[in-house]
């Protein structure tokens, strides 16, 4: 999701600015940051809003279903030696992280800006990253430089990153504190989102009819296959059911290419005449389990509910 215009770019001009609860506020070039030390990650991105769509009221914002996700192998350089050689100040609590993206939002005119706890933006595998799948990052993904922040929802990932701020208080910019907040009802305060929640999705085999994205295919053997992750702790297990979620057989899962990116998994299904609802559903190490239902909100964030595909079974007309 891109929240407002993509910002024109050159990566020659581009200066990353890193100051506020340090002893050593720094400047440095595009050129300087490629000369760190680099790092290659495979890592799923999820937008905090995926599966807002399938929410009933569905909230109004981006309508995604589930295609809001996606992993890619991101190269750059990580953050914490950067912060550890500017000093951090012992008054620092968080890390602001400046995009080049302006625009208006809640009545407020403002950068896009997200902030991180400091031990969470410590993490080794947090990355300033300045191309995916071995190509430098397209515009619309943050050219010349991001943040990818494995294990948490998108909007965490901020682009076209030019500033970063350690701060001795909590931030309470708009992205911060006026979005982002999982509210069960307009007077609920709200608690923020956060981290990734366990999920799972599956390729919906046969063809579909056209209105409804019914399924059909033929009886026989089929192999069903999907995707599972989670930014909590490394996918532990996926099971699937073809009866809308009464029962549950294991599905068998390939290798992990990272603790931070999605996982392969396929299940063989001996497919019977008639009407049947495919599911699966993804545990992780952690022991944290897709919900068949997930609280409603007013934004819509963190669905992580159990994917659900209508499948008709029968015979292949002749033709």
């Amino acid at each position: 999701l891109i929240h407002f215009d993509i910002p024109a770019a050159d990566e020659a001009t581009w200066r990353l600015e890193v100051g506020g609860e340090v002893a050593r506020p720094r400047t440095l070039t595009m050129a300087e940051l490629r000369r760190r030390p680099a790092v290659t990650l495979p890592v799923t991105l999820e937008c905090a809003g995926n599966g807002r769509a399938r929410l009933d009221p569905r909230p109004v914002s981006q309508p995604w279903l589930e295609e809001a996700v996606g992993t890619a192998e991101w190269t750059g350089t990580p953050l914490r030696p950067l912060l550890e050689e500017a000093g951090i100040g012992p008054g620092a609590v968080e890390v602001v992280f400046g995009g080049a993206d302006r625009g208006v939002q809640g009545g407020l005119e403002h950068d896009y800006e997200r902030s991180l706890p400091l031990a969470e933006a410590l993490r080794e595998e947090v990355l300033l990253a300045w191309a995916v799948n071995g190509r430098p990052l397209p515009p619309q993904h943050g050219y010349p430089l991001r943040l990818v922040v494995p294990g948490w929802y998108g909007m965490t990932s901020v682009k076209w990153l030019r500033r970063i701020e350690l701060v001795g208080q909590p931030f309470r910019g708009y992205q911060q504190a006026g979005s982002y907040l999982l509210h069960a009802s307009a007077d609920d305060p709200g608690v923020p989102v956060t981290r990734i929640q366990p999920r799972s999705l599956l390729a919906p085999p046969g063809i579909p009819e056209f209105e409804s994205r019914r399924r059909f295919l033929p009886p026989g053997r089929h192999l069903l296959s999907g995707r599972a992750w989670s930014g909590l702790a490394p996918v532990a297990g996926v099971e699937v059911s073809t009866d809308g979620g009464t029962s549950w057989q294991p599905a068998d899962l390939g290798e992990q290419p990272s603790p931070w990116a999605w996982v392969g998994w396929s299940f063989p299904w001996e497919a019977t005449e008639g009407v049947h609802e495919l599911c699966s559903r993804a545990t992780d190490a952690a022991g944290n389990t897709q919900p068949l239902e997930a609280p409603w909100n007013t934004g819509g964030y963190a669905n992580n509910a159990v994917q659900r595909v209508p499948v008709t079974v029968h015979p292949v007309a002749a033709g």
